[in-house]
């Protein structure tokens, strides 16, 4: 399913410790999709901790769309006939999101193909499939599950074509019809430039976990890798586009698949006004900072440029964001904010590759399926790659104050403790995978940092409030660079300067909005704004007897659903529980 390569690295079918039968029953109506994603996406089910796989690879071609697209077809049909015999209510509502997620995907798909030209990044995929088998948190007898992927991957295995001959057979299938939209030029060279990081990656993930015997298909992998960047230089690069900008069936697409349901203008308007008020309150905020700390210019920007100055390097980074984790969890405890996992959490600095494929922060959660102890990790990247290979430093995560913002969102009670609460809770299959989109994970995220700034010092404060405008300021970027009203020249200008982002930085966020994934990172702010809507209507109805941590661990018990979804859960289920304990 299309979507799915970025959901399975997310979640899967959630195993708790003591199951409802409804959750079970539903699970089982799952494994139809699940099914499917074992095999045609076998690296990213197995990241799930389906079983069995760890030595499957993906295939590449029209004919293996195709049998992807029927198969769910096929499932689709099964999953609305069991939807019309079904009498638990909730059973129902799963059964109507795996339907949904299903028919956004053959849509989804529909509309790419007769639009897009194919453009498979085969570096970044044979690295993926590798990553995920080499990992700290993978048992070791199944990582030698690697070399066979790679072997399969350079076709070296009986009965495997490499999957380089693979990908340049399905674009060269599709290069005669020049209706269809090529890439962006910026990302096509930003991928031949990255290329080389990923193959390094590869051979350094076999030497960290002492695994020889790769060796050979590396060597074959890395001269067809060379072979395929030729071809992309030779027939992609020049169908590529210097217009960035996607056709608006296209854009909508993308919108909905991350989860933001209204229209674009709309959002920005109201992303526009938020940016404003944030910037009041981010001024009173650096007055006080400026004067604890006896600066002359209190301005925000040059507030935040002079915290920046106070930058943690080397190995000094890890232990600070630990302590850090420590401090933030004292606050939660206290404020009696939410109910906090048992499980600890991790951080660890991105590698050079992982910092290729997603230069920004990120959470890399645990493993879904089956999981015996597994923890999610926070990763951090210091290092954004550019086309020359030389890379820029980003100085945005690495200082004192920024890292109660990054801490709450992307640890806890931000992201991880989301991962964290599915594996202790026990949530549906549904409700973790097919229910998911950006906007309910990321505005938790956003949320998290809105209802722990109070409690926060005054430069933690003002470094939250920094990232709301941040992700304000997405929200209507993203959207007005698409639609053209905003240039690119504005769009550096108001990332460079009202929100005081490094080089670095800004570079990452223009290419996310520009060719990574456009329409990704307007889900922070609108996730985040429904999720208040929700809150503020709830308080407003039970007034005193609104219980805030109680709120808070209903709201990560659903999941991850949508906020259409969790808005009606709200108030069909959690408001009248409060109102009859009280």
């Amino acid at each position: 399913m299309r979507r799915m390569g970025l959901i399975l690295l997310l979640a899967g079918a959630v195993v708790g410790a003591e199951q409802k039968q409804w959750v079970t029953r539903s699970n089982e109506n799952a494994k139809l999709l699940l099914e499917i994603e074992a095999e045609f996406s076998p690296e990213g089910a197995s990241r799930t901790g389906m079983d069995g796989l760890e030595e499957q690879v993906s295939r590449i071609g029209k004919a293996v769309q195709l049998e992807s697209q029927a198969a769910e077809r096929r499932a689709l049909t099964e999953l609305e006939r069991r939807l019309v015999i079904e009498k638990d209510a909730r059973v129902k509502q799963d059964l109507a999101i795996m339907i949904q997620a299903t028919r956004d995907s053959l849509k989804a798909d529909e509309i790419t193909e007769r639009l897009k030209l194919p453009y498979p990044r085969v570096s970044q995929l044979i690295f993926g499939g590798v990553r995920g088998l080499l990992d700290d948190q993978v048992p070791a007898r199944l990582r030698p599950a690697a070399m066979v992927r790679l072997k399969k991957y350079a076709g070296l295995e009986k009965g495997y074509t490499p999957i380089v001959e693979q990908a340049k057979k399905l674009v060269t299938e599709k290069l005669a019809d020049k209706k269809l939209l090529g890439p962006f030029r910026n990302e096509v060279e930003q991928d031949l430039a990255n290329s080389e990081s990923y193959l390094k990656g590869i051979g350094d993930l076999f030497e960290k976990y002492k695994l020889d015997g790769y060796q050979v298909s590396l060597a074959e992998v890395r001269k067809q890798v060379a072979a395929y960047n030729e071809f992309v230089r030779k027939e992609i690069l020049p169908r590529s586009r210097e217009d960035f900008r996607l056709p608006p069936e296209l854009y909508r697409i993308a919108l909905d698949s991350y989860g933001v349901d209204i229209p674009a203008d709309q959002l920005a308007a109201k992303a526009r006004a938020a940016f404003s008020d944030l910037q009041k309150q981010m001024n009173e905020v650096a007055a006080k900072v400026a004067k604890q700390r006896g600066w002359a210019a209190a301005d925000y920007r040059a507030v935040i440029r002079e915290l920046k100055k106070d930058q943690i390097t080397g190995d000094a980074i890890l232990p600070h964001y630990l302590q850090r984790l420590k401090q933030v969890e004292e606050i939660v405890r206290r404020e009696n904010i939410v109910t906090l996992p048992t499980r600890d959490a991790r951080i660890r600095l991105a590698s050079p590759a992982e910092s290729a494929a997603q230069p920004a922060p990120n959470m890399r959660p645990p493993r879904m399926v089956g999981n015996t102890g597994e923890m999610g990790e926070f990763v951090l990247p210091l290092v954004v790659p550019t086309k020359d290979g030389k890379g820029l430093v980003a100085d945005d995560f690495t200082y004192g104050a920024i890292s109660w913002s990054l801490t709450v969102h992307e640890l806890r009670p931000g992201h991880e403790m989301q991962f964290a609460k599915m594996i202790e809770n026990g949530v549906s299959t549904a409700r973790a995978v097919f229910a998911f989109n950006s906007a309910n994970v990321e505005g938790w995220g956003l949320y998290t940092e809105a209802v722990m700034l109070p409690y926060l010092p005054d430069e933690g404060k003002l470094c939250s409030l920094l990232m709301r405008l941040m992700r304000a300021a997405r929200a209507y970027l993203d959207s007005e660079l698409q639609s053209g009203k905003t240039s690119y020249e504005e769009a550096r200008r108001v990332l460079r300067e009202d929100c005081v982002l490094s080089e670095a930085m800004t570079k990452q966020e223009l290419d996310r909005y520009t060719f990574r994934s456009p329409g990704q990172a307007t889900s922070y702010f609108y996730g985040y704004s429904r999720l208040m809507e929700i809150r503020t209507e709830l308080e407003k109805k039970l007034g005193p007897k609104f219980d805030v941590k109680r709120f808070h661990d209903f709201i990560l018990e659903q999941g991850l659903l949508p906020p259409g979804l969790l808005r009606k859960a709200v108030f069909a289920e959690f408001d009248i529980a409060q109102l009859d304990n009280k």
